[in-house]
């Protein structure tokens, strides 16, 4: 059964977010504006649009692999809970020494739907025995 995803366009000529393919994961997100990721440097790039996710989801803002291959552009600060319904920015990151150009409906990420469960917390004296136990970085090897 598809999922829906309620779109508000706050900007009249704002691009909904789409699918590349039938069966791709994510939706495409598109820059509201030009703008651009100074060399080194983060910026966060409007959409244009707010959403309303479906019961039970957030939203995982993730890299378009093309920009981050060829262009060394990396999203951060990836989540959306389901809360939010105030535009989407998309903060991105440059990791080259060349400037990188947004051009408005450029598109900067993709949107990704996925489940989660909301914890209660307990404190307690001891966690269960595991095989790993707290060896944590580089445990697996180099």
């Amino acid at each position: 059964m598809p999922v829906k995803l309620s779109v508000k366009r706050l900007h009249a000529d704002a691009v909904l977010p789409s699918l590349g393919h039938p069966e791709s994961a994510g939706c495409d997100l598109y820059a509201a504006k030009d703008d651009f990721v100074a060399a080194h440097g983060k910026a966060v790039i409007p959409t244009g649009i707010a959403i309303e996710l479906p019961a039970g989801t957030y939203g995982r803002v993730a890299n378009r692999s093309s920009m981050s291959v060829r262009n060394h552009i990396q999203v951060a600060a990836g989540v959306i809970d389901p809360g939010y319904t105030g535009e989407i920015g998309v903060v991105l990151f440059n990791h080259s020494s060349k400037d990188y150009m947004i051009r408005k409906h450029d598109r900067v990420a993709q949107l990704i739907l996925e489940s989660f469960q909301t914890p209660t917390v307990v404190e307690v004296d001891e966690l269960g025995p595991s095989a790993r136990g707290d060896q944590g970085f580089g445990s697996t090897g180099s």
